[in-house]
């Protein structure tokens, strides 16, 4: 299979880095630049620019119209020492532009996806990279010291519940999170075979909305664990599907998962340690109805592990973030679903940093 898609949303431009570096380093060891590594070392610094501008709604605020300094940065809310250099180093960073006459105004891409108004808004996404990823990923080097989680591990899942200061962060990042994915699903799978789609684990449901909007003949819902109910119906209710969608409360662990034509398991698989996995993957051949498909979706990594850097530091998320999560391999994935029974299995792209690991069960 190929992942080169991925690879190059991922792979640094030929010849300027965003840090201002030139990006690719020369081959000819005696000729050796610095500049990629100061390039990956300083990344950091441009993540929490952006993080902070979405945290900030500067994106939002621009969706507007164009304005200068003295006006964004009241809008904004920021000290004038402050301003100009951030908004400057985030019009350097091409997430912004500032016309000749001093304004400025957003990207075309941070236009779409940044501002919190439109339909394709990943902001959410970002907001929880921004709480919990940013601070935890600062432990990695004890967690690869010690091989275990450094953020209280997710594996109980603690923060779904009422009353946990991140869990409207958590549920809509997961939301974003899934919103391109699922889009794709929704375009390429071929649904008109299938009149049922759960899915497993489905916070506020984000995916199995976008799939059923796409396609009116399909009911289905979402199943995940009881707190997750209200946001769940919320969503639901917001985007005009109560009609069709319901949710199925459970534990993945002790309850057996609801049945249905497709059953789907976005950025779910990779939180477990292998033996979960396999157990998952035999609870939704259990569960499909004959001749039923399963959808597992995350950042696969390729299986030369050379090329899908994105899928690769994902599971460093997951050693940072879980007890025993780990991302894997489409082969390895491919094996383990043929183990639980599964037949005619394949790896679609999905377009942005996930790749969906499709199996049938038999009729």
């Amino acid at each position: 299979m190929s992942y080169a898609h991925e690879a190059a949303l991922l792979r640094p431009p030929a010849t300027e880095g965003a840090g201002g570096f030139p990006a690719q380093p020369c081959d000819d060891g005696a000729h050796a630049s610095p500049n990629r590594i100061l390039e990956i070392g300083y990344a950091f610094w441009r993540s929490k620019a952006l993080l902070s501008a979405v945290e900030l709604q500067v994106f939002t605020i621009l969706a507007e119209g164009a304005l200068d300094l003295e006006d964004l940065t009241r809008r904004v809310g920021l000290h004038e020492r402050s301003a100009r250099d951030f908004f400057d180093a985030l019009a350097a960073l091409g997430m912004l532009h500032r016309d000749a006459q001093g304004r400025y105004h957003n990207a075309p891409d941070c236009d779409r996806y940044l501002d919190r108004r439109k339909p394709d808004y990943l902001g959410d996404l970002l907001a929880h990279l921004n709480a919990r990823h940013y601070h935890n990923w600062g432990s990695l080097t004890q967690a690869l010291r010690s091989g275990t989680a450094q953020s209280g591990g997710i594996g109980d899942y603690e923060v779904l519940h009422d009353g946990h200061p991140l869990q409207a962060v958590f549920m809509s990042g997961m939301t974003a999170g899934s919103l391109l994915a699922a889009r794709t699903l929704a375009a390429t799978f071929p649904w008109d075979g299938a009149r049922t789609v759960i899915d497993v684990g489905c916070a506020q449901g984000g995916a199995v909305v976008e799939i059923a909007r796409a396609h009116p003949h399909l009911t289905g819902g979402g199943f995940d664990l009881p707190p997750v109910e209200r946001t769940f119906t919320s969503y639901v209710q917001d985007n005009g599907l109560s009609d069709r969608l319901r949710f199925y409360p459970g534990d993945f662990f002790t309850d057996a998962l609801p049945a249905a034509d497709v059953l789907v398991m976005g950025r779910i698989l990779h939180n477990w340690d292998l033996a979960t996995k396999k157990m998952l993957l035999e609870k939704a051949h259990r569960a499909l109805l004959p001749g039923g498909v399963l959808i597992v979706y995350d950042p696969v990594i390729d299986d030369d592990r050379r090329q899908n850097a994105h899928a690769l530091l994902s599971s460093l998320n997951m050693l940072i973030e879980t007890t025993g999560g780990f991302e894997y391999t489409g082969s390895a994935c491919a094996a383990w679903m043929r183990e639980a029974g599964f037949t005619r299995i394949r790896a679609e792209p999905l377009g942005d940093v996930h790749t969906a690991m499709v199996a049938e069960k038999s009729r």
